[in-house]
């Protein structure tokens, strides 16, 4: 079922987060680990090396822009393959203007050969169900092509994980230009998971989901997010889009945790386990 394949993303979770996630989802999800400029890659691959003590999986964001050599691509994937026994990630640009040394997106890394030399197996690539506000549509389609056919050429699996978004029919449409298109690959949703409107405004003005944010600042929130109680907000109504949908190959939630990733946790667990928005309101934390 879609919403049982889920992953969730985290940016610098500390142990006690990662203990509580290890109760809530097993073994079941891969934890995606952000990084951010002020954090070191020695310290993501720490960050990586509890979340496998944990029993759950890490999957570290590597931004190409911020790699000043190619020794500090094969450092990296050193620290995060011996510390943390990590054989996917996501492979993206980075949101630095000017690339610090020879990479100047994540196609320049895919095609340099050095993740399948590491032992690196799988790979996740962006996607934008909205668009990219700085990027032509065409570009994006482009490039896109071009990192698909890269990363059979080194023998990578890959899959896409999708910028979040507020509009359950941008998402479907997007997704049905992508199968439509010949892209079958896998793909994981990005969604926020449950937090406050205020909170959801901020994190789509910073990331650029241009539609969303006008959808959402015009008071039409109801009709794109599902209504958690508590002041909360979050993705049912683009669950229950996808989960009714036919055609659109393997697809799974990949949720954001603005809200926190132990309450983003908790939701995943109890849409994976088919519990209604009511009965996610009575149902005591554990």
């Amino acid at each position: 079922m879609f919403a049982r394949d889920f992953s969730i993303e985290a940016t610098r979770p500390s142990f006690a987060e990662l203990a509580e996630l290890a109760g809530i989802l097993g073994n079941t999800a891969p934890i995606y680990l952000s990084s951010v400029p002020a954090q070191s890659y020695v310290e993501l691959a720490e960050i990586a090396a509890r979340v496998r003590v944990l029993g759950l999986e890490p999957i570290a964001h590597l931004s190409a822009r911020r790699l000043a050599s190619a020794d500090d691509l094969k450092e990296f994937l050193k620290r995060v393959r011996g510390q943390a026994d990590m054989r996917r990630l996501l492979v993206i640009a980075g949101d630095n203007g000017e690339a610090a040394g020879p990479f100047k997106d994540a196609l320049a890394v895919i095609t340099s050969g050095i993740l399948r030399e590491a032992g690196i197996e799988e790979i996740g690539i962006a996607g934008y169900p909205e668009g990219h506000s700085h990027i032509p549509a065409q570009a994006i389609e482009a490039a896109l092509a071009a990192k698909i056919a890269a990363a059979k050429s080194a023998d990578l699996r890959l899959h896409i994980v999708s910028q979040f978004s507020f509009q359950p029919q941008a998402i479907l449409d997007w997704l049905k230009r992508l199968r439509a298109g010949g892209v079958d690959v896998p793909v994981k949703v990005g969604m926020a998971g449950p937090t406050s409107l205020p909170a959801l405004l901020r994190y789509a003005k910073r990331c650029g989901v241009r539609s969303s944010v006008q959808g959402l600042m015009s008071g039409a929130a109801s009709a794109l997010v599902g209504q958690l109680g508590s002041g909360a907000v979050g993705p049912d109504r683009i669950v229950e889009t996808l989960r009714a949908a036919a055609g659109l190959g393997d697809i799974a939630p990949h949720y954001f945790s603005f809200g926190g990733v132990v309450k983003t946790a908790r939701y995943a667990r109890d849409t994976a386990e088919g519990r209604t928005p009511n009965e996610r309101a009575i149902k005591q934390p554990n």
